[in-house]
């Protein structure tokens, strides 16, 4: 029996829309550069090639925007969302040449610059997610191993337990210690806080930091219970950076987003003032 392989959407059928949108491309360019030769002044965005070029570029950008809609939508085959998603990515990289030529190499400050600048901010912010999304799911699982979110949790939540327990026989100074860690653990918090992991004063690590610093009790009792706290303080401070660095991951994930879809609306706008500005002054 032939094993079968994964196909992510970079890869969907042999690479079939990283030729499609190639080969737009190239004849794009080739249809310009044809035309230039034959003129005084090479095409611009008001010659009939830039206004073709413009009509096309205008309206891959709307149906790239149309993403969203479609994956609310299940359907199989030729229009499967993996196929959708693979003629976004090549086809939206496709409008570097088809948007640049229908400018004509010509830019300014004003809204036609504005929608083109845009457009390749949208550009850059998708190469990110896609770099994102073909690299990070990997590194969420190389981090985790086979251990769960909420095995972390449960894994958190029980170490605690063996820190209160193990705390009793301490005297003041130690129980305090050991109750920094169990009341002001830090997990998640902002955006940015998960994005950056910046958790440098976690109350875990200082709890550890300030246990081994302590002078060896006289107490046998406590000279062994403060030797397992602080294998159980090490535990926990290794879970902690595991399951921040899987926040962190989640966190870039998902940030992206928040230039993509954002600048993907602006682009929209001011694709709109570009076309009616057009065609209020043609």
């Amino acid at each position: 029996m032939r094993q079968r392989t994964h196909e992510g959407f970079l890869r969907h059928k042999g690479f079939r829309w990283a030729q499609i949108a190639a080969l737009i491309c190239l004849v794009a360019v080739a249809i310009y550069f044809f035309v230039a030769a034959r003129l005084a002044e090479p095409p611009n965005g008001g010659s009939w090639l830039g206004y073709i070029l413009g009509v096309v570029s205008a309206g891959l950008i709307v149906w790239l925007a149309c993403l969203g809609i479609r994956k609310r939508v299940i359907t199989a085959g030729h229009y499967s969302l993996k196929a959708w998603v693979s003629a976004h990515v090549y086809l939206g990289l496709s409008l570097i040449v088809l948007a640049t030529l229908h400018t004509g190499f010509q830019f300014g400050w004003n809204v036609h610059t504005l929608a083109y600048t845009l457009m390749m901010l949208v550009i850059a912010s998708g190469a990110l997610g896609i770099w994102a999304y073909a690299t990070l799911p990997q590194r969420l699982h190389g981090n985790r191993g086979e251990t769960t979110r909420k095995q972390m949790l449960e894994a958190l939540e029980s170490l605690d337990k063996q820190l209160h327990d193990l705390a009793l026989p301490l005297d003041r100074a130690g129980a305090q210690i050991v109750r920094l860690s169990l009341e002001q653990t830090e997990l998640g918090g902002s955006f940015w806080k998960r994005l950056t992991g910046a958790y440098g004063n976690c109350a875990t690590s200082r709890a550890l930091r300030q246990v081994k610093a302590l002078p060896a009790p006289a107490d046998p009792r406590q000279a062994e219970a403060l030797e397992k706290i602080e294998t159980v303080l090490q535990q926990k401070a290794d879970v902690l950076g595991l399951a921040r660095r899987q926040m962190q991951i989640t966190a870039f994930l998902e940030g992206w987003l928040f230039v993509h879809i954002p600048a993907t609306f602006a682009l929209l706008a001011a694709l709109t003032a570009h076309i009616v500005s057009v065609f209020t002054y043609w």
